[in-house]
């Protein structure tokens, strides 16, 4: 028997003798707390002296003869509790004694302050609510230090609820996510513009150039993709005379993992009727200055990660740069260089840039864009006039038809937004979907399809729009100082642990 077999045995017996004093925690459907952790510790006065319910987790647990000590969390914060045998019944004190480091116990009793200062509840009445039959790695903690805490990154993110209950930053971060979330479902309301729910299971996966990942339709016999954007369908409802609209939801790319990347991620998207781009870039400034008033309290946002401290500063308006210009002054290469594919090529050959199979001008300009440019973008910044050849859904740029009315959003090195003046012509787009069809046949699987229903739906009349897609993840990543993506996901996907597949 492992050693963890024989304290699940251990506590096992501990709940059938808790069952045989009458005090069996999992018979227990409620227990109303009178006050939160905090609201004892912060109205502290107001208790003293006074009896009073409250909830928690035992996070720390000592007997010392006939009196002893537990603290208790609700996941914020923790209080000291204080038992005495001869205020508590038979059963409670020996209830007591049946306790273990994971187990939720509500407790009745008055507040006072320990001869160390310490605000603690002295406990009149215990009723058990759980017995956690697994031990917890729940550290030591002692003047703002922890010891022995939860460590193993593997473990963290298989079981998230043990990273919750043990581990203070990462639950502060996982929530903060949520704050921001709100925080920008907040700001779309407050400019009128309708949240909707679009299909997850598509016949045709668009709005972006990605491999999705399939699946089966039973009740219609049908092989169906789980989408990878969610603008095709939001356009239609622009189509439908709705002229502001949103969605935050999750998308799918059968891509590869790193500490940037998922294949299942949080996608804001928002479009706006009669709007182009440059509505689309005061709405982003907008956004993330309400964001970072709403949430951090002021335009500046101060982060600290594990390895730097930076600053983030919404009060002013974004710097904007042109791709090519930029490309040109930090690579050398010249914008006659990259008139056409082979030309294109060989200036990054000679700029002894990787080549990783590019097969068209745009793809190696977006690669140019990455190697040379990025690094380069810390400030809060929109790059625009990008390669037609990589913007299927975006409008031409009538000074230059090579280029389209799109900007890609920056701020330290890191893309964070994407954005159109969108095609309303059904004409051009259909010839822009038949162009991506053709390099689908030269191999690029990731070319966008074609898309008859929303055609269909453009033909129907489309207003000229901006549209904007915002990937939630990296938002957080970048406000809240996570070097890694999985930091900010409450469940990442994990590859299967060898011990989980091994033949029973």
């Amino acid at each position: 028997m492992s050693a963890n077999d024989s304290i699940r045995e251990v506590r096992l017996q501990k709940l059938a003798r808790l069952r045989e004093l009458g005090l069996d925690p999992f018979s227990v459907e409620r227990f109303e707390p009178g006050v939160t952790l905090r609201g004892l510790i912060d109205g502290y006065s107001a208790f003293e002296g006074r009896r009073v319910p409250c909830v928690g987790r035992i996070v720390s647990h000592r007997l010392m003869g006939k009196a002893g000590f537990a603290h208790i969390s609700d996941g914020e914060l923790r209080l000291q509790a204080y038992f005495r045998k001869d205020d508590l019944t038979e059963a409670e004190w020996e209830a007591y004694n049946l306790l273990d480091v994971g187990d939720h116990i509500g407790l009745e009793g008055e507040m006072f302050t320990t001869k160390t200062g310490e605000k603690t509840l002295h406990v009149r009445r215990l009723v058990p609510l759980s017995k956690a039959l697994n031990v917890l790695p729940i550290g030591k903690e002692k003047e703002g230090q922890s010891w022995y805490g939860l460590s193993d990154v593997d473990l963290r993110y298989r079981h998230r609820h043990l990273d919750l209950v043990c581990n203070a930053e990462a639950r502060h971060m996982l929530l903060m996510r949520s704050k921001i979330v709100a925080s920008i479902r907040d700001f779309f309301a407050a400019q009128e513009y309708v949240e909707v729910e679009t299909p997850i299971l598509q016949t045709v996966a668009g709005g972006a150039t990605a491999t999705p990942f399939l699946t089966h339709y039973n009740a219609y016999e049908l092989d169906v993709k789980l989408r990878i954007s969610l603008e095709l369908y939001l356009k239609r409802v622009i189509c439908g005379d709705v002229p502001r609209v949103f969605e935050i939801g999750r998308v799918f790319r059968n891509e590869g993992v790193s500490n940037r990347h998922n294949p299942e991620f949080t996608l804001l998207e928002f479009y706006e009727a009669y709007s182009g781009l440059e509505d689309m870039m005061q709405r982003v400034e907008q956004l993330f200055r309400h964001v970072a008033l709403e949430v951090f309290g002021g335009y500046e946002v101060h982060v600290k990660s594990e390895t730097e401290e930076y600053k983030l500063d919404f009060s002013d308006d974004w710097r904007r740069v042109d791709l090519m210009e930029e490309i040109e002054k930090l690579s050398g290469i010249s914008q006659n260089d990259l008139h056409d594919y082979e030309s294109a090529r060989r200036a990054l050959d000679k700029a002894k840039v990787p080549y990783h199979g590019h097969k068209s001008l745009g793809g190696i300009i977006e690669k140019l864009l990455e190697h040379f440019v990025e690094p380069t973008l810390i400030e809060p910044t929109f790059v625009v006039n990008y390669p037609i050849e990589t913007s299927p859904l975006a409008k031409k740029n009538p000074l230059d038809p090579t280029r389209t009315r799109r900007f890609e959003g920056y701020m330290r090195g890191r893309e964070i937004c994407n954005a159109f003046s969108e095609i309303n012509d059904p004409i051009d787009q259909r010839a822009r979907f038949e162009g991506q069809l053709a390099q689908r046949a030269s191999g690029n699987l990731e070319a966008h399809p074609m898309d008859e229903d929303f055609l269909f739906a453009m033909e129907s009349g489309m207003p000229p729009t901006g549209g904007c897609g915002i990937g939630i993840d990296r938002i957080v990543m970048l406000l809240l100082g996570a070097e890694v993506l999985r930091e900010v996901l409450l469940f990442p996907t994990m590859k299967p642990d060898a011990q989980e597949n091994a033949p029973q």
